[in-house]
Protein backbone atom coordinates (compact mmCIF):
# COMPACT_ATOMS: atom_id res chain seq x y z
CA UNK A 1 0.00 0.00 0.00
CA UNK A 2 1.50 3.55 -1.23
CA UNK A 3 0.78 6.52 1.01
CA UNK A 4 -0.02 9.66 -0.47
CA UNK A 5 2.29 13.07 0.95
CA UNK A 6 -1.39 14.25 2.16
CA UNK A 7 -2.25 10.50 3.66
CA UNK A 8 1.39 10.73 5.48
CA UNK A 9 0.42 14.60 6.22
CA UNK A 10 -2.92 13.82 7.76
CA UNK A 11 -1.63 10.94 9.70
CA UNK A 12 1.27 12.85 11.05
CA UNK A 13 -1.56 15.79 12.55
CA UNK A 14 -2.99 12.20 14.14
CA UNK A 15 -0.41 11.26 15.98
CA UNK A 16 0.44 14.31 17.14
CA UNK A 17 -3.21 15.31 17.99
CA UNK A 18 -3.65 12.27 20.38
CA UNK A 19 -0.18 12.98 21.69
CA UNK A 20 -1.45 16.47 22.70
CA UNK A 21 -4.63 15.05 24.06
CA UNK A 22 -2.65 12.35 26.19
CA UNK A 23 0.29 14.30 27.33
CA UNK A 24 -0.66 17.79 27.92
CA UNK A 25 -3.28 17.60 31.07
CA UNK A 26 0.35 16.56 32.40
CA UNK A 27 2.00 19.07 31.50
CA UNK A 28 0.09 21.28 32.80
CA UNK A 29 -0.26 19.79 36.20
CA UNK A 30 3.76 19.05 36.28
CA UNK A 31 3.81 21.91 38.74
CA UNK A 32 1.17 20.21 41.27
CA UNK A 33 0.37 22.35 44.74
CA UNK A 34 1.46 20.66 47.95
CA UNK A 35 -0.64 18.42 50.29
CA UNK A 36 0.24 21.04 52.97
CA UNK A 37 -1.26 23.88 50.98
CA UNK A 38 -4.38 21.74 49.92
CA UNK A 39 -4.72 21.20 53.76
CA UNK A 40 -4.31 25.30 54.65
CA UNK A 41 -6.78 25.76 51.62
CA UNK A 42 -9.12 23.31 53.00
CA UNK A 43 -8.74 25.03 55.96
CA UNK A 44 -9.38 28.25 55.08
CA UNK A 45 -12.56 26.85 53.56
CA UNK A 46 -13.63 25.59 56.72
CA UNK A 47 -13.00 28.81 58.23
CA UNK A 48 -15.60 30.39 56.04
CA UNK A 49 -18.26 27.48 57.11
CA UNK A 50 -17.87 28.15 61.13
CA UNK A 51 -18.87 31.90 60.61
CA UNK A 52 -22.32 31.24 61.48
CA UNK A 53 -23.04 34.54 62.31
CA UNK A 54 -21.83 36.25 58.97
CA UNK A 55 -22.76 36.39 55.58
CA UNK A 56 -20.78 36.25 52.93
CA UNK A 57 -21.57 38.93 49.89
CA UNK A 58 -21.14 37.81 46.44
CA UNK A 59 -22.47 40.11 43.79
CA UNK A 60 -24.80 42.32 46.23
CA UNK A 61 -26.17 39.22 47.17
CA UNK A 62 -25.88 37.39 50.85
CA UNK A 63 -24.93 34.23 51.01
CA UNK A 64 -24.65 32.16 54.48
CA UNK A 65 -21.61 30.20 55.56
CA UNK A 66 -22.19 26.37 54.48
CA UNK A 67 -23.51 27.79 50.75
CA UNK A 68 -20.11 29.90 50.67
CA UNK A 69 -18.30 27.60 51.84
CA UNK A 70 -19.51 25.09 49.15
CA UNK A 71 -19.42 27.75 45.97
CA UNK A 72 -15.33 28.93 47.16
CA UNK A 73 -14.78 25.02 46.88
CA UNK A 74 -16.81 24.30 43.49
CA UNK A 75 -14.89 27.45 42.09
CA UNK A 76 -11.22 26.13 43.38
CA UNK A 77 -12.08 22.65 41.65
CA UNK A 78 -13.11 24.44 38.72
CA UNK A 79 -9.96 26.40 38.78
CA UNK A 80 -7.38 24.01 40.69
CA UNK A 81 -4.58 23.56 38.07
CA UNK A 82 -3.96 27.32 38.38
CA UNK A 83 -3.85 26.95 42.42
CA UNK A 84 -0.63 26.42 44.00
CA UNK A 85 -0.37 27.66 47.09
CA UNK A 86 -3.34 29.07 50.14
CA UNK A 87 -2.15 32.39 48.33
CA UNK A 88 -3.02 31.60 45.14
CA UNK A 89 -6.53 30.47 46.19
CA UNK A 90 -7.23 33.80 47.86
CA UNK A 91 -6.26 36.01 45.65
CA UNK A 92 -7.54 34.18 42.27
CA UNK A 93 -10.83 32.16 43.97
CA UNK A 94 -11.78 33.88 47.20
CA UNK A 95 -11.01 37.66 46.55
CA UNK A 96 -13.42 38.64 43.58
CA UNK A 97 -15.91 37.55 41.52
CA UNK A 98 -14.98 36.56 38.38
CA UNK A 99 -17.50 37.22 36.51
CA UNK A 100 -18.12 41.22 37.74
CA UNK A 101 -14.97 41.81 39.14
CA UNK A 102 -16.16 43.24 42.67
CA UNK A 103 -14.77 42.36 45.62
CA UNK A 104 -15.94 38.89 47.89
CA UNK A 105 -16.63 41.01 51.63
CA UNK A 106 -18.09 39.08 55.03
CA UNK A 107 -20.89 40.55 56.61
CA UNK A 108 -20.85 40.25 60.50
CA UNK A 109 -23.03 40.01 62.62
CA UNK A 110 -22.68 43.53 63.79
CA UNK A 111 -23.28 44.95 60.43
CA UNK A 112 -19.44 45.29 59.90
CA UNK A 113 -18.18 44.16 56.42
CA UNK A 114 -14.61 43.58 55.46
CA UNK A 115 -13.03 41.86 52.21
CA UNK A 116 -13.35 38.30 52.40
CA UNK A 117 -9.33 38.28 50.76
CA UNK A 118 -8.59 40.02 54.25
CA UNK A 119 -10.53 38.09 56.77
CA UNK A 120 -8.65 34.74 54.87
CA UNK A 121 -5.48 36.39 54.94
CA UNK A 122 -5.72 37.00 58.34
CA UNK A 123 -6.94 33.43 58.98
CA UNK A 124 -4.47 32.04 57.17
CA UNK A 125 -1.75 33.72 59.21
CA UNK A 126 -3.06 32.59 62.51
CA UNK A 127 -3.13 29.25 60.61
CA UNK A 128 0.58 29.40 59.77
CA UNK A 129 1.82 30.50 62.82
CA UNK A 130 0.04 27.87 64.80
CA UNK A 131 2.19 25.28 63.05
CA UNK A 132 4.93 26.45 64.53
Amino acid sequence: MRHTPDAMKHLILSITAIAIFIFLPQALNAERISPNETKQIEALIASVERMADAAFIRNGRAYNSATAAEFLRRKWRQQEVRILSAEDFIEKIASFSSTTGRPYLIRFGDGREIPCADALRGELHKLRNNRQ
